[in-house]
């Protein structure tokens, strides 16, 4: 067994043990790294089974990747994961384990390098893990890969969900029993690249929409029912504000970047997302899980680093917001995860927080 380091002492061991679990002393809850043994990002948390999973991306030292063909004029270089690891904990506070390697690139048939941001969903009495990753012509494209256990390993399908393209898979599953994921992200995560699901890699290496248009947004898709499929083509979200109008291109404090997050809380839906370069986790409200949804206001102020990306969950009667920052390793591309309480005011607003390091 490994024991985690506090926050205060930081950086001392990065390294980590990829072949059996570690669990590590009671974390704060208050914001501390739940695990500072490797670094993590883009958590999605989830309850199964009674106990929080945590499915972070694997942040790893080193260069960054080659801007060679097929990945010419690729964005995002310095973010070269290539495998997952879990988390896990049985309350927010507690223990954290550290699960071993849960998929590696080397499993996965299609897959060239840069296995970004997870998502994992349970049904049918199987574990889904949703992963993006570049395919040999340098696209991203949306995996799935199924496992018997929520912390793995998982078993990759040889080919990627057909019509998939871009970054930061979310799945959510309505009381119904249906379930949809939301993806997308722009920049690196190729958004902007991609029309009618075809993928240019001559496209804009920016979001390339005049000042006055209505911004990207994410995109949404039903499931199969067993899950490893799209039912229908993804559709934009529609994020509105207050006047019933497409919030704009050049709105950047409001406007979608990446990193779309579902849950449902009092019967309305919230889709949450990060605005990338202001920094933001703010969130719209809708009446259905397809939109249209009206933007409300920020849930996170930004932190250190230059990327934000999140989850939300309840456990024990009490909503949590998962997110990471770059504060130990001082690099926007080494980051680790932390949690915080998400609270909402009697109307149902969520209330900002900021984690920023001065205000911790």
């Amino acid at each position: 067994m490994k024991t985690f380091v506090t926050a205060s002492l930081a950086a001392v061991s990065l390294a980590g043990c990829a072949h059996a679990p570690s669990t590590g002393t009671a974390t704060d809850a208050a914001g501390a790294p739940l695990v500072t043994e490797i670094f993590t990002a883009d958590p999605s948390a989830h309850v199964f089974e009674g106990r929080l999973y945590v499915y972070p991306s694997h942040d790893i030292e080193g260069p960054a990747l080659p801007d060679i063909a097929p990945f010419l004029n690729s964005q995002g270089n310095a973010f070269r994961m290539r495998d997952y690891r879990v988390l896990s904990m049985d309350r927010v506070g507690g223990p954290v384990t550290l699960h071993p390697v849960a998929l590696d690139i080397d499993d996965v048939p299609w897959a060239a390098r840069q296995m970004w941001a997870p998502d994992a969903a349970f049904k049918n009495g199987t574990y889904y893990l949703y992963f993006p990753a570049k395919d040999r012509q340098g696209a991203f494209r949306i995996g799935v890969a199924t496992s018997s256990s929520p912390a793995g390993p998982f078993t990759a399908r040889p080919e990627p969900i057909k019509g998939s393209f871009s970054i930061d898979p979310s799945v959510f599953t309505d009381d119904d029993g249906r379930s949809y994921m939301y993806f997308g992200g722009l920049s690196g995560g190729q958004l902007q690249k991609t029309v009618n699901g075809v993928f240019n890699p001559d496209g804009p290496r920016e979001a390339d929409r005049a000042p006055h248009e209505p911004a990207y947004a994410p995109m949404v898709a039903p499931m199969t029912g067993d899950m490893l499929e799209f039912a229908e083509a993804p559709r934009a979200v529609e994020i509105l504000d207050a006047k019933g109008q497409p919030i704009r291109a050049d709105d950047a404090e409001r406007r979608f970047f990446e990193a779309a997050w579902m849950h449902k809380y009092r019967g309305k839906y919230y889709l949450s997302y990060s605005t990338g370069g202001t920094h933001y986790i703010v969130y719209a409200t809708g009446d259905y899980p397809q939109g249209p949804f009206t933007y409300q206001g920020r849930i996170l102020e930004p932190v250190a680093g230059w990327t934000t990306h999140h989850s939300i969950v309840q456990k024990d009667g009490k909503w949590w917001l998962f997110y990471a920052d770059s504060q130990l390793s001082g690099k926007t591309w080494l980051r680790n995860v932390r949690v915080a309480p998400l609270e909402y005011d009697r109307e149902g607003r969520i209330k900002t927080m900021d984690r920023s390091i001065k205000a911790m």
